[in-house]
């Protein structure tokens, strides 16, 4: 018995500084600790990277987008809003993803030339990746730990404020011209 015991405080004694560290979790776990947008690098439809730092300061339109969708014509509404927008702050990002109904089945290179072929987007755009699911790119999981809301199809809009907040998102019917989103893209502008 008194073995046992004194092996118990031995163990005691060697677990108390783990204890009192607490949880290891976040970055001691292996994971990067996201706090805003800007903690987070995409791969360009490029080659390079997107890193959404480079953002800090502008309001941040993400929508993930696909070339054989119904709601495809919606490029020309983001490449509008772009075209509106960008000198006062704002940033549209597209997204390629094969997510929703395979309808985005192609390469990088085939995605940016349909798009600048049929839409003439000269917004920055990733290259494809995953938005949803237990596979998603980690900043779609930030995205939903930030707004409760994950793309429920293609061309899904979230709003990152200019400090790096995810502010909302809007679905797929919601369009980029929208007075909705309008109204909630000037509101985060920043100030001149």
């Amino acid at each position: 018995m008194q073995t046992i015991t004194r092996f118990s405080v031995l163990f005691l004694i060697l677990l108390s500084p783990l204890a009192m560290a607490g949880p290891i979790t976040g970055e001691a776990a292996g994971e990067a600790a996201f706090e805003t947008a800007h903690d987070f690098t995409l791969p360009s439809i490029d080659g390079a990277d997107i890193a959404l730092a480079d953002y800090r300061g502008k309001a941040v339109l993400v929508v993930n987008t696909a070339s054989y969708c119904g709601f495809t014509k919606q490029y020309d509404g983001l490449q509008a809003l772009w075209d509106g927008y960008r000198d006062k702050g704002l940033v549209v990002l597209g997204v390629p993803s094969n997510d929703f109904g395979r309808q985005e089945p192609g390469a990088k290179d085939q995605i940016k030339e349909f798009c600048e072929v049929n839409f003439a987007i000269d917004f920055p755009m990733s290259d494809k990746l995953t938005v949803k699911g237990a596979d998603a790119h980690p900043f779609y999981k930030w995205l939903k730990a930030e707004t409760g809301a994950t793309p429920k199809w293609n061309f899904h809009k979230f709003l990152i404020a200019p400090d790096g907040r995810a502010v909302r998102d809007f679905s797929s019917l919601t369009k980029p011209q929208s007075k909705k989103i309008i109204r909630a893209v000037e509101a985060v502008l920043p100030q001149n």
